[in-house]
C-alpha cells in the first residue's frame, strides 16, 4: 500500500472532473444498470442499488492506499452527471497506470470522454510523472476506440476471449500512451 493519492478537481471548458460523493450513488446506478451503455463492458449490468455504494467504497479505497483515482463527470454548464473517468493501478516504480472510462448514452458523441480522458492524462503526466499509460478497449466498441486513438493512444494488440460475460466471450484491443507521444488536445502538432 502506497501513500494516499488525493482525488483532483479538474475543468475544462465544459467539465467538471471532481470526487464522488455520496449523492452520487442514484447516478451511478443508474449509469451501471443499462444494459445497453454496458453491453461492452467486462461485467453485467448491475442489479442492486448497493453496487454504487460498493464502487465509491472502492473510490475512497483507492485514494487512500494511493493506486488511482475515479473522478465523477458532470457538465459545467448544469451539473448534470455524465459519467466518470478513471486513473487506476498506478505503480510509481514502473511510472505507470491505466486509463477507463464510462458514460451515459446522452453524453455520447459530444467528444465529453475526449475532453474529460484528456484533462485526467494532463494531470496524470504532469503530477505523478507517469510514463506509460495503458487502455483496453472491448474490440466491438468502436467508439471507445476513437477516444484512445484521438488521445494518441497507440493499439498494441489484441488479447484473444479476454472476457465472458453472461456466457458472451469477447476479445479486447491494448492500447498504450507514452509520455514521450502524450501531446494534451489543446495543444498544437509539434513540427518535424
Amino acid at each position: 500500500m502506497g501513500a494516499p493519492l488525493p482525488t483532483p478537481s479538474l475543468h475544462t471548458a465544459r467539465l467538471r472532473l471532481r470526487a464522488f460523493e455520496d449523492t452520487d450513488a442514484g447516478d451511478l446506478f443508474t449509469l451501471h444498470s443499462n444494459a445497453y451503455v454496458l453491453r461492452y463492458w467486462d461485467s453485467p449490468p448491475w442489479g442492486e442499488p448497493a453496487r454504487a455504494e460498493k464502487f465509491l467504497a472502492t473510490c475512497r479505497q483507492m485514494e487512500r492506499e494511493g493506486t488511482g483515482v475515479r473522478l465523477a463527470v458532470e457538465r459545467a454548464s448544469d451539473g448534470t452527471f455524465l459519467g466518470w473517468c478513471t486513473l487506476a493501478d498506478w505503480n510509481p516504480d514502473f511510472r505507470s497506470a491505466t486509463v477507463g472510462y464510462c458514460y451515459r448514452e446522452e453524453a455520447w458523441g459530444h467528444g465529453y470522454a475526449t475532453e474529460a480522458a484528456g484533462e485526467l492524462l494532463r494531470w496524470a503526466f504532469d503530477t505523478l510523472d507517469l510514463n506509460r499509460v495503458q487502455a483496453e478497449a472491448d474490440t466491438r466498441n468502436l467508439g471507445s476506440a476513437r477516444v484512445l486513438e484521438k488521445l494518441g493512444f497507440t493499439r498494441e494488440g489484441t488479447l484473444r476471449e479476454d472476457c465472458v460475460v453472461n456466457g458472451d466471450v469477447s476479445d479486447s484491443w491494448v492500447y498504450g500512451l507514452l509520455r514521450r507521444e502524450w501531446r494534451a488536445p489543446s495543444e498544437p502538432p509539434k513540427a518535424c
